[in-house]
């Protein structure tokens, strides 16, 4: 019989392959259930990378053990957390805060959570033996998208930014196999996914720290002609991992790998680039017109931090310059967070939290209108849409996204018409563009 799970997965895309890879495994026998009442089990994966985040982690554990105390004692189903926030600040520090948790689990021992689950199902009652099957595969994922997902390739990251925490709480790179990813892919692809999505905290690094070490290009290589493949995005590519050796080698890829790169380049100030550790505290905009030497019509995201310390008007107003000249398609920016253990934390010239976040609105709102002037030319175009999911409000509105958007982090593309289905690779006629989004019809 199956272990009825509610699980919440908070935080990065990383997260949720950690989830789905934990509740997935054939000998756990996991059923989700849509609330806690009715479960044997509520799975929390938290995240832990800067305060805001930690914020809400606490706020959504406080949140589940009030509605499982509401319960009847008997039917109260066992409070496991896990993530960042357990490897941030470990179970000692957290469980005299929370004694309302029944069991932790930090990602250093991410491998024996499931182990972990079922000792504490048992130990509570909620455990149901069964027959053991020779037929069970080695691994799966419980998967809880629908037309695309997550290929989590690497664990831990080998980069030393000031202001980030990840090396603290995951640790150092440590790449998973090749064999190990392909397995999985295909098991993804075979429950009908048809975008399979790398994301690491460092994808150009995968594969360094291998007992006979490979490059990402041996990987994408793997993976592209696994049936059932309909696009391939790289998430995460870390500037410096980005030459143009690798570069030449994507390009003569071609389908299903999309011409769509998320650059996380920070900051476009030579000074603050240095202040963040970052190893390539150069001009930015080399890195840009490297892509864009080799893909011309390549479809660019990056993400940047304002306000970090030392951050000068002039350099504020470097970046803007960058912004307005690189015309990313899409654009993430987060206010910066002094965070606990971090160097940057210690910096002088801490800029007022104020300041940072009407920053982070000044080029958000600049960011609207490259956006806006970057679709409005698909208007009457045809566009080739992934259907992912029907619109929770509107019957026969369907939610997809063209090559260019990421799910979770990118605009959208809305589609109408008959006979559609999630999962479906469409063809779409542009009707209405927006800031962010398309609306199309079929």
């Amino acid at each position: 019989m199956a272990v009825k799970v509610y699980p919440v997965s908070l935080g990065c895309p990383k997260n949720r392959v950690d989830t789905e890879r934990a509740l997935g495994r054939p000998d756990l026998r996991v059923k989700v259930v849509a609330r806690p009442r009715g479960a044997d089990l509520v799975f929390i994966n938290t995240c832990g990378f800067i305060d805001p985040a930690v914020r809400e982690s606490v706020r959504t554990i406080l949140q589940l053990a009030g509605e499982i105390a509401a319960l009847p004692e008997a039917k109260r189903p066992l409070l496991a957390v896990a993530g960042c926030l357990v490897g941030r600040y470990g179970q000692a520090g957290l469980a005299g805060e929370l004694p309302e948790v029944d069991l932790w689990l930090p990602t250093a021992e991410m491998e024996a959570w499931p182990e972990r689950l079922r000792e504490a199902l048992r130990a509570a009652g909620r455990w149901k033996e069964a027959k053991p099957s020779s037929r069970l595969p080695e691994r799966e994922r419980l998967i809880s998208t629908a037309s695309y997902a997550w290929l989590k390739v690497s664990e831990g990251c080998g980069q030393s930014c000031s202001f980030c925490t990840i090396p603290q709480i995951r640790g150092r790179l440590r790449s998973q196999g090749a064999d190990f990813l392909e397995r999985e892919a295909r098991q993804l692809l075979g429950q009908g996914v048809s975008e399979l999505i790398l994301v690491a905290q460092d994808l150009t690094s995968w594969g360094r720290a291998l007992p006979e070490p490979a490059g990402l290009q041996k990987l994408v290589e793997r993976l592209m002609p696994l049936p059932g493949l309909a696009r391939l995005r790289l998430m995460y590519l870390y500037p410096a991992g980005l030459t143009n050796e690798l570069l030449a080698f994507l390009r003569q890829a071609g389908p299903p790998l999309l011409p769509y790169f998320d650059v996380p380049l920070q900051h476009a100030d030579a000074g603050i680039l240095q202040a963040m550790g970052r190893p390539f505290a150069g001009d930015p905009f080399k890195m840009v017109e490297r892509i864009r030497k080799h893909f011309p019509q390549a479809a660019l995201r990056t993400s940047l931090i304002t306000g970090f310390p030392g951050e000068s008007e002039a350099a504020f107003a470097r970046l803007c310059d960058f912004v307005r000249a690189a015309r990313f398609q899409n654009l993430g920016v987060f206010a910066y967070q002094a965070e606990d253990g971090t160097v940057a934390a210690a910096l002088p010239g801490q800029v007022p939290v104020a300041v940072r976040e009407e920053r982070r609105g000044v080029i958000m709102e600049m960011q609207a209108g490259i956006s806006r002037e970057l679709l409005e030319p698909y208007l009457g175009r045809n566009v080739e849409v992934l259907i992912d999911a029907p619109h929770p409000e509107w019957p026969g509105l369907f939610v997809g996204r063209a090559w260019f958007q990421a799910p979770e982090v990118d605009g959208v593309t809305y589609v109408s018409g008959e006979g559609l289905a999630v999962g479906q690779l469409v063809t779409a006629a542009v009707n209405e563009t927006f800031d962010y989004d398309l609306n199309a019809l079929v």
